[in-house]
């Protein structure tokens, strides 16, 4: 089986701006897969981006968040069925994809759904500054709520595929089915609620055949949800693991004919220690503090907002605190090389922090009074690293 480009494995020194692994949009990440399906599907506008990919009449996405490529590969007695298909992954190449950056549930989501990169869609992060308003806008939960077309005006590929006579449906929790992040990420054609993975997959396989061209999505959250709670080696999370494998087998077992299900997944994790060493705390660090207005994104993807004429300064301090483990870059620095995509729309410029900041090593910046949960997680992701940004693109057709 070929391996993941060795580049990834390669940590630089100095942690230089440009040493960064971008992700690889345009020719293999997440917001390049479903242009590509809807491509082989005859929707105008759609480009094949992902070259390895063959066209199929009826194609299912089934996204499992947080299952990134090396934690798959590290656990094959407990998903044995995912595992056999490795080989597939990519189009038969065995290689993975890349999530974008940062790796986050709400940025991949977006960039999955639109098929645009996060400096066009406009959610480049898990919380962000609103430009309009100056808050910190939370893009997972929509908090504070936001009129969400005006915060991501594109259509979605599913919009897109119905109008041009595709049957698309997305099977998932009833919980989504009125969010705003699904309704700016995921909405087109018909959405359906289930609570139980093995409704979702039978259901799944029934809207593949309710068209002569269709395009399904399905998703499974839990393995996230122990990974953070319990870390990516728990007993908790390789059961979620050994539960996603046996829906995957189903749904496989299901396929119409002329079909294609690919597995995929939002972003990988990393457990991170807890000591002082590994957690560095931002809300008890007056060097990392100074300056800083506002403090947006995760523990391994860091949008920093400075007050007014500091951001030099903050961004100067970043670097020497934290540059041996961090890659940290301006604003306008992140977005030359190429972080969020190939290109920023106007309207997502100043969503961007002023310091962007992106662990390399095994570490968080936390901020223990202002966010006290997500400070608590054991498994964390976001930034640009193998662990959470490959992700597997598993395939098995009928």
């Amino acid at each position: 089986m070929a391996q993941p480009n060795t580049a990834w494995d390669h940590h630089p020194e100095p942690l230089t701006v440009t040493s960064a692994p971008v992700p690889e949009y345009g020719s293999g990440s997440l917001a390049d897969l479903l242009p590509t399906l809807a491509a082989g599907l005859g929707v105008p506008g759609m480009t094949a981006a992902i070259s390895e990919l063959t066209p199929a009449d009826r194609n299912c996405v089934f996204l499992i968040d947080g299952l990134g490529w090396e934690q798959l590969r590290a656990h094959p007695e407990d998903a044995p069925f995912m595992t056999s298909l490795l080989a597939t992954s990519r189009g038969g190449t065995g290689r993975p994809l890349t999530a974008g950056y940062p790796a986050t549930t709400a940025t991949s989501l977006a960039s999955v759904g639109t098929g645009l990169p996060p400096g066009v869609h406009g959610l480049p992060g898990y919380t962000v500054r609103d430009p309009d308003t100056g808050e910190l806008m939370n893009q997972l939960r929509w908090q504070p709520w936001t009129p969400p077309g005006a915060w991501q005006p594109y259509p979605t590929v599913f919009q897109l595929a119905h109008k041009a006579g595709v049957h698309a449906a997305q099977v998932s929790s009833p919980t989504f089915e009125n969010t705003p992040l699904t309704r700016v990420a995921l909405s087109g054609g018909t959405f359906l609620g289930r609570l139980t993975g093995e409704d979702r997959m039978d259901l799944a396989a029934e809207q593949l055949a309710a068209g002569d061209r269709s395009l399904v999505y399905t998703y499974f959250a839990e393995v996230d949800g122990a990974g953070h709670r319990f870390g990516v080696d728990s007993d908790t999370w390789r059961g979620q693991l050994m539960y996603v494998d046996r829906l995957v087998q189903r749904l496989a077992e299901q396929l119409p004919p002329r079909s294609a299900l690919y597995v995929t997944a939002d972003h990988g994790m990393i457990d991170v220690p807890f000591d002082e060493q590994h957690r560095i705390d931002f809300d008890e660090d007056w060097e990392l503090s100074a300056g800083v207005a506002l403090l947006g994104g995760e523990g391994r993807a860091r949008h920093v907002y400075a007050v007014p004429g500091a951001a030099n300064d903050v961004l100067t301090c970043w670097r020497e605190v934290l540059g041996e483990q961090f890659w940290v870059a301006s604003r306008d620095e992140a977005i030359a090389a190429g972080w969020f995509g190939p290109k920023i729309d106007e309207r997502v410029y100043g969503r961007i922090g002023d310091v962007v900041a992106a662990a390399r090593d095994d570490v968080l910046l936390i901020a223990s009074e202002r966010e006290p949960k997500e400070s608590a997680m054991v498994g964390n992701h976001g930034s640009m690293t193998p662990a959470e940004q490959l992700v597997p693109l598993l395939e098995v057709r009928s």
